[in-house]
């Protein structure tokens, strides 16, 4: 992935309403795999 795409990644996680330490602990999960990145749901179950 180029920087381009990663700059419109973040754009599109931005318009659905992310927060930025909700996207940077994304990419930290996807990159690392580092489970305490992981996002946490929204929903009560």
């Amino acid at each position: 992935m180029d920087m381009h795409e990663v700059a419109r990644l973040i754009i599109g996680l931005r318009s659905g309403g992310l927060t930025a330490k909700q996207i940077n602990d994304l990419l930290l999960y996807i990159e690392s795999g580092d489970e305490k990145y992981l996002p946490e749901s929204d929903e009560q179950e």
